[in-house]
């Protein structure tokens, strides 16, 4: 009787869940093992006490994924809103949605073991790429203070020293003017010694019709996409015992701008009427008198130690040095009559430093324990390379800043792991840290010079206690509960006078969790439900003068989200499949603002109101960019065609639901932003080393709105269609 409810359920999980995680195993026709490196070891993802989707560098070619944006059509609980300057990544309604450097982020990316810019340089290319993990949920013992929805890490492949010469060239063209073209190559040096170098560069034009004034010709960037990308490798392993990584990333990201268009350009027929709206446009045909830019230039070197000592404990150092130089212009009232201007140049240097002792992965007790430092520092260009200006030199309305915000982050860790019988494990972690973060600029607002210097520091311990339970071979069921930190920060002066910072957010986690493998290894499940309860929510309203600028405060009383996710991937000989879903719900606390589009002059405090047409009590709204459901599904088939050739047909498809992009939830305003549906396929026929597929994304070319910032819409990518060619050695 239980084993047939287990399997009952566990087919029920088939046909609910999705899992991006897994590739066919040629010999037994079932799904390989997926492992995870998040915290700090090589785990098997199915015995991991952790809610996350892996995608191979397989799997990213296969779904077309080259870009962040991707993702979120490719694994549950996640959506990207990307509205110029950078792509912000949510997992479980938690992210950044607002784009400025007082603001953390909720979701953190690591690049091959180091943390990256927290909102910069997002669109770096998945090129070379050995596996994407997505963790949900506060990371907050291994991923630190940034982690309170979860975690990206991408890893790389690394030279082989035992390898020999391989690689891959890929060259692609397509719609839109397209082409582009990657590779890398494995190179060994001597018996300790290789290196591994990789490339990738792709141009296009832009998906956009843009009119100047009076319907003229245009003459600013329309959006023309230009990328360029390299990165060398070497390994180092003189012995046994020692391994020495570093990688150099160089990266130039040209996107040519981030159009968009007024949010009621949307509108065919004017809200809560039946005229039509004679401004009605679609995205892509918009006005614009301004010029735009976005263009994102940075540098990354990372070193990776390994020593492992005579007892079998790891000495592991990793370190890195990163610079990023941003350049931002877009026409901020998106239209080509008014005069609204907005620029944004900024120079960013990041220095980590992560020191751990890991014990061996057997035993009754198995520990880690770390510390970690690091250096983050922006530079908002002299003289006043920040500039709003509605319109452009008018001192009434023309903001200009410059200076300094740095930042500095210390922390220590541990987690130890005591392996009981029976299957049974219990897992402490935690994680102290302390971090400080200063403005040191000169505003000029109303033709008026302000000198701002503020300075705080916050500290925090966050913790993970867990109980596991290895039933069998084939089912581990996990239960813990986990909090998690992020900072506050300072809000920048507007309306002559410098505003309050914000405080800490942090959040704890109760989560519950199964993972099966079925049918002799051809079927691998995972479910997870949880409930987080956010003290001090940090939220973005927009000031009422200013409504082009948000400023950051915290909720007051406590923030729910709660959910649960599935995933499944089968492979049953040449046919595999995956299938995902997520349902989530989120509840903000007590408080008011008011809704700075909605002209107001009623006072509204944030904790005592008092509630008012303007005032309004946003208690129980939804978080923003926090998508009720969404579902993923894949399916391909192996046709082989003998004598070395094979056919292989791919299908795909996401839903990501509805979604509100204010607090506000004001339809009328634009708030509201329809589901996006996205069907992709591919057809490839390969031959030994030689592989021709065609591909398309967004095949019913569903024209969305992927974010709404300062009342404009920001389109997501439409139909693209192509040709592209593989030639492994």
């Amino acid at each position: 009787m239980g084993r047939t409810l287990l399997l009952s359920a566990s087919v029920l999980a088939l046909f609910c869940c999705e899992a991006a995680q897994a590739q066919s195993n040629s010999t037994k026709g079932g799904v390989e093992e997926v492992v995870v490196t998040a915290e700090r070891r090589t785990q098997d993802l199915q015995k991991t006490p952790i809610s996350a989707s892996v995608l191979t560098g397989q799997d990213l070619q296969n779904k077309g994924v080259v870009l962040i944006d991707a993702l979120q059509f490719s694994m549950p609980s996640v959506a990207v809103d990307n509205f110029g300057q950078g792509a912000e990544f949510n997992v479980r309604g938690i992210g950044k949605g607002e784009h400025n450097t007082q603001t953390s982020t909720g979701v953190i990316t690591y690049r091959d073991g180091v943390p990256t810019f927290p909102g910069y340089a997002l669109e770096e290319p998945y090129y070379d790429v050995a596996s994407v993990e997505v963790l949900r949920g506060p990371q907050g013992t291994f991923a630190g203070m940034n982690a309170t929805g979860g975690a990206v890490f991408v890893n790389t492949n690394n030279p082989d020293i035992d390898g020999g010469y391989n690689g891959y060239i890929m060259g692609n063209v397509g719609n839109y003017g397209e082409y582009g073209a990657q590779g890398a190559v494995n190179i060994p040096l001597t018996d300790t010694l290789a290196a591994r170098a990789a490339f990738f560069g792709d141009s296009r034009d832009s998906f956009y019709h843009i009119a100047g004034p009076g319907g003229t010709h245009y003459d600013g960037n329309k959006g023309d996409q230009r990328l360029a990308a390299g990165r060398l490798s070497l390994l180092w392993e003189p012995t046994a015992n020692l391994s020495v990584l570093f990688k150099a990333d160089l990266d130039y990201l040209d996107m040519g701008a981030y159009p968009a268009d007024p949010y009621y350009n949307r509108f065919k027929v004017f809200p809560g009427t039946a005229i039509p709206n004679p401004g009605y446009t679609d995205l892509f045909h918009i006005g614009a008198n301004s010029p735009q830019a976005a263009i994102d230039r940075f540098q990354r070197y990372t070193m990776k130690i390994d020593y492992k000592f005579a007892g079998g404990i790891t000495l592991q150092s990793m370190s890195s040095y990163q610079t990023v130089s941003s350049d931002y212009v877009a026409d901020l009232d998106g239209t080509n009559t008014a005069s609204s201007y907005f620029a944004d140049s900024v120079d960013v240097r990041l220095a980590t430093q992560e020191l751990d002792l890991i014990s061996p992965d057997t035993g009754f007790m198995t520990w880690i324990v770390g510390g970690y430092a690091q250096s983050l520092d922006y530079i908002f260009r002299s003289p006043y390379k920040f500039i709003i200006g509605t319109p452009l030199g008018s001192p009434f309305t023309e903001y200009l800043l410059e200076g300094t915000n740095p930042t500095m982050a210390y922390a220590g860790f541990g987690q130890v792991s005591f392996n009981l019988a029976d299957g049974l494990q219990i897992q402490l972690g935690g994680r102290y840290t302390s971090t400080s973060t200063k403005n040191d600029g000169d505003v000029v607002q109303y033709g008026l010079p302000i000198k701002y210097v503020q300075k705080q520091s916050y500290h925090n311990f966050s913790y993970k206690a867990a109980v596991n339970w290895t039933v069998n071979d084939d089912n581990f069921l996990y239960g813990f509960v986990a909090t998690g930190f992020k900072p506050g920060g300072l809000n920048v002066p507007v309306g002559l006078g410098n505003p309050a910072p914000f405080d800490s957010e942090t959040v704890t986690d109760y989560e519950a969790g199964w993972k099966s493998t079925l049918w002799g290894g051809h079927v691998r499940t995972t479910l997870d439900g949880f409930y987080n309860d956010y003290k001090n929510f940090q939220v973005t309203v927009g000031y009422p003068l200013i409504p082009t600028f948000g400023f950051e405060l915290n909720v007051p009383n406590t923030t729910k989200i709660y959910g649960f996710e599935g995933e499944a991937d089968a492979a049953f000989g040449a046919l595999s499949f995956n299938l995902g879903i997520s349902w989530m719900h989120s509840d903000l606390g007590t408080f008011f603002a008011t809704d700075s589009r909605i002209p107001s002059v009623l006072p509204c405090d944030p904790k005592a109101g008092p509630a008012s047409v303007t005032c309004i009590n946003l208690g129980g709204k939804q978080q923003t960019y926090a998508p009720n459901f969404t579902f993923n599904v894949g399916a391909q088939y192996v046709f082989d065609l003998g004598e070395g050739n094979t056919l292989t047909p791919r299908v795909s498809y996401g839903h990501v639901g509805p979604q509100w992009a204010t607090l506000f939830e004001n339809p009328d305003l634009g708030d509201r932003l329809a589901a996006r549906n996205i069907l992709g396929a591919q057809l490839e026929w390969a031959r030994n080393s030689w592989a021709v597929t065609l591909y398309g994304t967004n095949l019913t070319d569903q024209h969305y709105v992927g974010a709404l910032n300062s009342g404009l819409d920001f389109a997501g990518a439409p139909r693209q269609y192509g040709i592209r060619l593989t030639k492994t050695f």
